[in-house]
C-alpha cells in the first residue's frame, strides 16, 4: 500500500552550503518533485552506492543530479550508472536527468558526449522549445522560451539514435531530448536557486574549474535574469509522474 515510489541517484558531493540550507541535493530534488503520499529515497552512486536488482522494480521512477565528474569519463562508478541506465531503459522506467544526468544518459542510450567547443556555461540561459515536440507541452500552457539556471561545460554532442531534440539555445544545441516515453534530459538547473548557482561558483573556483575573472562575470550575468522556477517544477513533475 502507499502512494508512489521514487529515487534520486545522487553524482555528486554535498556541498556545506546545501548541507545546512537544504540537506543536501537530495533535498533540493525533493523541494521540488516531491508531492503528498510518495516515498522518496536517495542513492549516492558516485559512491558506489546503487539499488539492489530487486529494489530497482519498487520504484515508479528515477531522477540523475548533476555532478563535478565527466559524463563522458570512465570511472568505475560511472560505468555502473550506465548498465543501471540501461536495464532502467529495458524496464521503461520513468527517468529524468539533469545536467550531469542527462548527459549521461545521452551517453548510456548511444549518444556522444564531450567539452563544449564554446566552453563553460555559467548563467541565466533562456531556451526554446522545439514546436515540432512530441512533449505534450501544451497541456502545461507554457511559453515557446524558459529560462533556467546553467552550470556546465559539457554537452551532449550527438542525439542517440531514436531520441528527439525537445530544447535548444544559442549554446547548447541539445538543451532537452526525450527518448521515447519515459526518458528525458535536461541540461540546464531546474532545481537551482540564485543562491545555489553563486555558492557553486565559489566552489568551482576553489577547485580551480574557473577563474576568479569567469565568476565575476557568471555572477553579474546571472543577476539579470529569473529563472521559470514554477514552469520548470510543473514540467518535470508532470514528466516523471505521467501526466504528459
Amino acid at each position: 500500500m502507499g502512494g508512489k515510489r521514487f529515487a534520486v541517484l545522487l553524482c555528486a558531493e554535498d556541498s556545506e552550503y546545501s548541507r545546512k540550507k537544504y540537506g543536501g541535493y537530495f533535498g533540493i530534488f525533493v523541494r521540488m518533485l516531491a508531492e503528498e503520499g510518495e516515498r522518496w529515497d536517495v542513492y549516492r552512486v558516485a559512491r558506489g552506492e546503487f539499488p539492489e536488482d530487486d529494489e530497482v522494480a519498487l520504484y515508479d521512477g528515477f531522477v540523475i543530479t548533476g555532478s563535478c565528474n565527466d559524463a563522458h569519463g570512465n570511472d568505475p562508478w560511472i560505468h555502473d550508472l550506465l548498465a543501471l541506465l540501461n536495464k532502467l531503459n529495458t524496464m521503461n522506467k520513468k527517468i529524468l536527468g539533469i545536467c550531469f544526468g542527462h548527459q549521461i544518459l545521452g551517453r548510456a542510450l548511444g549518444g556522444k558526449v564531450s567539452r563544449s567547443p564554446t566552453g563553460w556555461d555559467i548563467s541565466v540561459r533562456t531556451i526554446n522549445l522545439s514546436s515540432s515536440s512530441s512533449l505534450a507541452l501544451s497541456s502545461l500552457k507554457l511559453p515557446s522560451r524558459l529560462s533556467i539556471i546553467e552550470c556546465h561545460r559539457d554537452e551532449i554532442r550527438e542525439l542517440p539514435a531514436k531520441a528527439e531534440v525537445i530544447a535548444w539555445s544559442e549554446k547548447t544545441g541539445i538543451e532537452m531530448f526525450r527518448y521515447g516515453d519515459h526518458i528525458m534530459g535536461i541540461q540546464g538547473h531546474p532545481e537551482y536557486t540564485y543562491d545555489i548557482l553563486l555558492h557553486l561558483i565559489d566552489r568551482l573556483i576553489q577547485r580551480s574549474f574557473i577563474m576568479e575573472s569567469f565568476a565575476v562575470e557568471a555572477r553579474v550575468k546571472a543577476a539579470l535574469w529569473e529563472p521559470d522556477k514554477e514552469a520548470w517544477k510543473r514540467l518535470c513533475i508532470s514528466f516523471l509522474k505521467g501526466r504528459l
